[in-house]
């Protein structure tokens, strides 16, 4: 073998040894640190948390056709235990899906929440539903597994591993 061709093995593994090392940093960094969590609409400035909890809530809208809204419906989705404590969301009559994924509405930091987990949604008669989408560890509605779509009273938790959400006025 050439001088000129062991040079180059011997520099060609030496990039692949430090390609792995790379790779295992990022590796451990990210079981140690998590997935940075953030809102859509929020300032990016600051640790994903933060910006996650200053998110301010759109005014909310009514949620049947017709611009009226029924009497003691909620208004507003809040986050009153987990990661994203403080989070307030207003319901407009959307979808809004619950999960691990970037483009969820609630993006769930939590290691017991799935990808896309749940989505709760307003039926024809201006009730809001709940639905857990597949999820391995289950969505409860106050300490219910929820196994088919089910309406959510005002005020009732709704439970994704370490996070409750509850429908508010």
């Amino acid at each position: 073998m050439s001088e000129l061709t062991l040079t180059v093995m011997r520099l060609g593994f030496l990039a692949v040894l430090w390609l792995f090392v790379i790779v295992a940093v990022q590796v451990i960094r990210s079981d140690l640190f998590g997935t940075r969590v953030t809102q859509r609409g929020a300032r990016r400035e600051g640790a994903g948390r933060a910006a996650a909890r200053q998110q301010a809530a759109p005014p909310p809208q009514r949620a049947q056709s017709g611009g009226r809204q029924r009497r003691g419906a909620p208004t507003k989705l809040v986050v009153s235990e987990g990661t994203l404590t403080g989070t307030t969301v207003a319901l407009q009559g959307q979808t809004i899906s619950l999960g691990r994924a970037h483009d969820s509405t609630i993006v769930l930091d939590d290691d017991y929440a799935s990808s896309r987990h749940a989505r709760i949604y307003p039926d024809r008669d201006g009730q809001w539903i709940v639905e857990d989408l597949g999820s391995t560890n289950g969505t409860y509605l106050d300490r219910t597994r929820l196994t088919t779509p089910t309406p959510v009273p005002l005020g009732a938790p709704i439970r994704i591993g370490k996070t409750v959400i509850e429908l508010r006025k």
